[in-house]
């Protein structure tokens, strides 16, 4: 192999990890909200406007400036996330945790065929194969407990449109991180987002501006910043070098994790059937993973 190909395939070996380390901090950000007494909406507003201060008084003490080219690059994704964050907290309200997550596993199949058509990534039969192994295997953790599917129309279709954005998110970044440096383009999402889920927030809670959260609520939305926002800057970085595919098979692995991280600190049981589902997931993303390892080594 080459001194470009090696290069290459270095940092398509950290993209993989640094998109699978995100997956794990995200996972770890739903188990943190599930403990938050602050509604949904609220949280994603002031964790947003806490990592458009943090983010920006680092990224304006760099010397650096927010421009109106940057924010036009930017403004897709960032509304994005935002309207993503909000349709997922509003389905949690509207029908079970089961439903809303299970339906955010089709994401990557909506990649897939975003992948294939746009990017000209390789898809195959085998890779789609596997993607509905994973994500039956996902059904088994969500519906495992046996408390029943518990849904709701409204709520369904809240969560659909949440996968449908959540999957625009990942494709819009894709398209402009060649564009823009990943601390430029979290820094400006975050500045974005914020304003776009302020006027959802304050809908929310009744008011013409959300209630300021409390000294203790601060210390949660400190680490929500530090743990899932750091995650979206691993994955931010890693669009650079892993395929759309790939980032969007891996977000399988969030609900597995989160149910995990639930019974390690909330005390939610498993039940044996879960135990079984989140061993196919991660057993098809270690399969995935080291394939597409094999790949990048190969050259293909």
């Amino acid at each position: 192999m080459t001194g470009p190909d090696t290069a290459a395939s270095d940092r398509a070996g950290r993209g993989r990890a640094s998109a699978a380390t995100a997956v794990c901090f995200w996972s770890v950000g739903n188990v943190i909200v599930a403990g938050f007494d602050l509604p949904g909406l609220q949280i994603g507003f002031w964790r947003l406007l806490l990592g458009a201060l943090v983010y920006g008084a680092f990224f304006y003490a760099s010397g650096r400036r927010i421009t109106w080219a940057t924010v036009r690059l930017v403004a897709l994704p960032a509304v994005a996330l935002a309207l993503e964050i909000a349709l997922f907290f509003a389905a949690l309200q509207n029908t079970s945790l089961a439903n809303a997550t299970t339906i955010g596993a089709l994401q990557p199949i909506l990649l897939m065929a975003v992948a294939s058509h746009r990017y000209r990534e390789r898809v195959t039969g085998w890779l789609v194969g596997i993607t509905l192994v994973a994500i039956g295997g996902v059904a088994l953790v969500m519906f495992g407990a046996g408390d029943g599917p518990g849904g709701h129309l409204r709520g369904d279709l809240l969560a659909a449109a949440s996968t449908f954005f959540f999957a625009a998110y990942f494709v819009f970044v894709k398209e402009v991180r060649h564009h823009l440096d990943t601390f430029t383009l979290q820094t400006t999402s975050m500045v974005v987002g914020a304003l776009v889920l302020l006027p959802l927030a304050a809908i929310d809670s009744g008011r013409l501006v959300p209630p300021f959260p409390s000294w203790s609520q601060w210390g949660w939305l400190t680490l929500l910043l530090a743990v899932p926002g750091t995650g979206h800057y691993l994955m931010n970085w890693a669009h650079l070098h892993v395929s759309l595919t790939l980032t969007g098979f891996l977000t399988l692995a969030i609900p597995v994790l989160s149910a995990a991280g639930g019974w390690l600190v909330l005390d939610q049981r498993l039940t044996v059937v879960q135990v079984l589902g989140m061993a196919v997931v991660l057993s098809t993303l270690v399969v995935v993973v080291r394939r597409d390892a094999r790949m990048h080594a190969a050259g293909t």
